[in-house]
């Protein structure tokens, strides 16, 4: 048997398709009814209800240990995708609780239950820190603690920890680090805010870089990973370095909008995220921009799957074509 969680998010819905798909037996946490139908719609976009229906759904929460506990009966092995997305300030507290407790308790009971190998998603932003804007990050870079990180790149960064100590303990673990995920459903999250802005018209751009990569590829990747003998190591999961203006302009044009045509320079950014604080403040709702988020759209640092091409000699969906198609679904789901 194998437990996801998270699986009604992004990565774990698309990963219960691709494990259902391969007849394996999977059970999958969920925390609310209304949850599971986005993780459903998934299973009847690509015509597999009935694979939707082999899943074994258990009602858990990472941060509840007893319904954990229940979860992990019979369970040989883990994939922990579960985890809080937010770059609002505010939110550091449910961030660090989620992603660092929740990995916590999840490595914990792993130990105790004796899984065979445990696959935790983390990402890039847990990845070091370059002396050097437009340098490139590897699965060795040094993580910096004098640098300033966002509350969420430390909750991430935080989670991996937890997963280095139960390894060191004797838990059989691989950890991936994906950059920004695409993939298709879940557009209220994650990537999918990309996918609303250009949608709804986006006329800025910056010439800073994104390691991205499709969610089929980071599933295949973690089941190729859970496969092998492969133990204690963490690989980067990215197809592409792009510009976040080719990026833009790849997703306009799938979508049939006009390009973003207009250059906001730092000093536009600096104006930007102080009105959006301004704004949230007024009208109590969570930012849209923060100095953090306007900082990091203009860094031109690399991601590299080098580590991962020379073990299993993976070929990564070309990512361009892939987001244009991304676009015209996203479009066309809308009508």
């Amino acid at each position: 048997m194998i437990l996801v969680t998270g699986g009604t998010g992004l990565v774990g819905a698309h990963l219960l398709l691709q494990l259902t798909a391969n007849g394996e037996r999977a059970r999958a946490l969920y925390r609310s009814a209304e949850s599971l139908a986005k993780t459903k719609n998934l299973f009847t976009h690509y015509k597999k209800q009935e694979l939707f229906d082999t899943i074994e759904w258990v009602k858990g929460d990472i941060i509840d240990v007893p319904s954990l506990e229940d979860a992990f009966e019979g369970v040989a092995y883990v994939y922990h995708c579960a985890a809080f997305i937010s770059f609002d300030p505010r939110d550091e507290e449910q961030l660090r609780k989620v992603n660092i407790e929740g990995t916590a308790n999840m490595v914990n009971i792993a130990l105790a239950y004796g899984i065979k190998k445990f696959c935790h998603i983390s990402s890039i932003a847990a990845l070091g820190d370059t002396k050097e804007d437009g340098e490139t990050i590897t699965e060795e870079t040094e993580w910096n603690p004098e640098i300033k990180h966002g509350d969420y790149a430390i909750a991430k960064y935080g989670a991996e920890m937890e997963v280095w100590r139960a390894w060191q303990e004797g838990l059989s673990v691989v950890v991936v680090n994906p950059g920004l995920i695409f993939g298709y459903g879940f557009w209220e999250q994650g990537s999918g805010a990309v996918l609303r802005t250009v949608d709804k018209g986006q006329y800025f751009y910056t010439h800073g870089t994104c390691g991205i990569v499709a969610v089929e590829d980071v599933v295949n990747v973690m089941i190729h990973l859970m496969a092998s003998d492969i133990s204690g190591e963490r690989y980067i999961v990215a197809s592409d370095n792009l510009s976040y203006k080719k990026i833009l302009d790849t997703i306009a044009d799938g979508m049939k909008k006009k390009r973003p045509s207009v250059y906001a320079t730092k000093l536009m950014a600096a104006f930007g995220w102080r009105i959006d604080w301004l704004i949230s403040k007024v009208l109590m709702r969570k930012r849209m921009l923060t100095k953090g988020m306007a900082r990091s759209s203009y860094a031109t640092d690399k991601y590299t799957s080098e580590k991962l091409n020379s073990k299993l000699g993976y070929v990564f969906t070309p990512m361009k074509p892939y987001l244009k198609e991304l676009a015209a679904q996203y479009s066309n789901q809308l009508l």
